[in-house]
């Protein structure tokens, strides 16, 4: 049994976190965490254990064995750092974080602590995208050439718990906007299928839509990767219509595409003119509730530490998706084509 902690009680930290959690057979919630101490002191209505308004006293909680971090993004580096120097394991939400030096700061307390840091990369989950996997690994589309992947939606004031005064569009706790929340999901998600680097990024980025905002919205980068495959990656907070969460593969032998029709969530249209149709499930949205649509994430987090197993995602490895976008930033603000180091 693994005791949890969630600090940050906002729409991901109860919708998803804490909701999963509480499924999870394997798992004790002992523990609640939100400036908002009201928002800590209802989840302990619900589920017992302690609500605490400020962090380090729920660290300092002996009883804690692992937390989840569902924070603004400013502060994910700080808290889980704390966390791991406390001697708790930590489930932290995307994006790791949102410089390359503290990044490298918690991969580092990770190795002292002996405890195990790992980030929330639902995509990597959904079976459409493990099907996907195994299809270009074992060579069924052939040499990849090509690809596209878009994650947009209205944006998190339609969801979050703050609405439009929330943490998203605040530069100072956020850093970086649609981006940060939904580009570096399908940054994750390319160097996951693909199981190969991003070398090359190119990236136009504005803050054209949201008047309430300082962060930006929009974004379409060019990426090339190791083999060179060249693609493109978009991520907005101004698709007012349907969510679009959706990655096309184009290969020498066909064309795969994920996410992408209402009625199949998995369709390859072969080169020899043979069609594959299913449809196993689809991916979770900001609707759902976790108990649900579970996003997998939580339960294979505490699997790997019940088995003592080696977390899915681990911040190594998640701090080269956050580096994607980085670059990305980097190639709007300069006007360059960014390489990687």
């Amino acid at each position: 049994m693994i005791n949890v902690g969630v600090i940050g009680c906002g729409s991901i930290g109860v919708k998803r976190h804490i909701a999963e959690y509480s499924e999870n057979k394997d798992v004790k919630l002992v523990a609640f965490c939100d400036q908002v101490l009201e928002r800590a002191e209802d989840q302990k209505a619900l589920y017992g254990g302690t609500a605490y308004q400020n962090y380090r006293d729920l660290l300092a909680d002996e009883k804690v064995d692992a937390v989840s971090v569902c924070t603004p993004n400013y502060i994910h580096a700080e808290i889980a750092i704390a966390a791991l120097e406390a001697g708790k394991h930590v489930l932290c939400e995307k994006p790791m974080g949102v410089t390359m030096e503290e990044m490298d700061a918690m991969i580092e307390a990770e190795k002292r602590s002996g405890k195990q840091l790992m980030i929330g990369h639902n995509q990597r989950f959904v079976k459409e995208h493990e099907i996907a996997k195994e299809w270009i690994a074992d060579g069924r589309l052939g040499r990849i050439h090509a690809f596209r992947t878009t994650f947009g939606h209205p944006g998190p004031e339609q969801w979050s718990v703050d609405g439009k005064e929330s943490w998203f569009f605040k530069e100072e706790e956020a850093a970086m906007g649609a981006m940060g929340d939904l580009g570096v999901h399908k940054a994750d998600l390319i160097r996951f299928l693909l199981d190969e680097e991003v070398v090359e990024v190119g990236g136009l980025i504005s803050k054209e839509d949201k008047d309430f905002s300082n962060v930006d919205d929009n974004a379409v980068c060019i990426l090339r990767t190791e083999s060179n495959a060249i693609g493109t990656l978009q991520a907005s907070w101004s698709f007012y219509g349907s969510e679009d969460n959706s990655t096309v593969i184009y290969g020498e032998k066909g064309v795969l595409r994920l996410l992408n029709d209402t009625k199949y969530s998995f369709i390859f249209a072969g080169s020899d003119g043979k069609v594959v149709e299913e449809n196993y499930g689809g991916i979770q949205t900001n609707d759902d509730e976790g108990q649900k649509s579970p996003s997998q994430v939580m339960d294979r987090f505490i699997n790997a530490l019940e088995k003592g197993e080696r977390v899915p995602v681990t911040a190594e490895d998640a701090k080269k998706s956050v580096q994607i976008i980085l670059r990305a930033f980097e190639s709007d603000r300069t006007h360059k084509i960014i390489n990687k180091e």
